[in-house]
């Protein structure tokens, strides 16, 4: 993940803490806002929506690597690989 410079995380982490705050839940919330934001931000062209979705799945894959795969691996310990 390209991660941003530290002087930029502030304003990003400003809007996670109002979408807490807000009761923003990622079942169907995070999807419109991620939508809209695209529609509202984007400029239409197959380019750049190619690139968003791409921004997308790698934020999808960067989720994976960092959240899921670690937990995955401390379940495997506790309960044993599947055979």
């Amino acid at each position: 993940m390209p991660y941003i410079n530290r002087e930029a995380r502030p304003n990003c982490d400003e809007i996670v803490d109002l979408m807490l705050k807000n009761g923003i839940k990622v079942n169907g919330d995070l999807n419109y806002i991620l939508f809209k934001f695209c529609k509202k931000s984007v400029k239409p062209s197959y380019n750049n929506y190619k690139n968003f979705v791409g921004e997308l799945d790698c934020c999808n894959r960067e989720i994976y690597r960092k959240l899921v795969a670690p937990y995955e691996d401390d379940k495997e310990a506790e309960n044993g690989e599947v055979e």
